[in-house]
């Protein structure tokens, strides 16, 4: 299906890898950074879901966006030092890299929100799991265009997120007391 939507042959399925990484991997730690933080500062699960929905759209939004405004700058760049049109050298363009960008943002992004979006007892500790998994998921999600080790992509994910949460978690419980 993102193929027909971004126009490209199946035959490059790896061609958006490290938008579909970058934006998921971002959107599990940004919005599990909003479930720790505001669970280690011991605030209202609804708080969660508002903080938690208002960070994925609009920092999923401005992922995308950066990632355009980043693709272009580095053609516009490029164009400059050669004096003509040079066109797209790896063939992405400027626009799907950041819906691309922005899909796997808000798509992954949801996985911490699941247990308060349920309504779940003891949602932190749920969130903490659902987390852990979709970022093991999603790290060896990669092994299907790479070479590696779909538990060694799976645990390279894991690790570097769940150390991200960590420093959310321990932000929010240092500064509980100001709210």
């Amino acid at each position: 299906m993102l193929e027909q939507l971004l126009g490209d042959d199946v035959d490059d399925s790896g061609k958006y890898l490290a938008e579909v990484i970058y934006g998921a991997n971002d959107g599990i730690v940004t919005t599990f950074a909003v479930v720790a933080g505001v669970a280690g500062a011991a605030l209202s699960p609804s708080i969660v879901l508002i903080l938690g929905a208002a960070n994925l759209f609009a920092d999923g939004f401005s992922m995308g966006m950066s990632n355009y405004l980043s693709r272009r700058s580095e053609e516009d760049y490029q164009e400059a030092r050669r004096g003509a049109a040079s066109g797209n050298a790896d063939g992405k363009d400027a626009w799907k890299t950041a819906l691309v960008t922005f899909l796997a943002f808000v798509v992954a992004g949801w996985a911490p929100l699941i247990p308060y979006i349920l309504g779940l007892p003891d949602g932190f500790r749920l969130s903490v799991v659902v987390t852990g998994i979709t970022f093991f998921l999603v790290g060896a999600s990669r092994s299907l265009v790479t070479d590696r080790r779909w538990w060694r992509n799976g645990a390279e994910m894991f690790v570097v997120g769940m150390a991200a949460a960590t420093v959310a978690f321990v932000v929010g419980d240092l500064l509980k007391g100001l709210a």
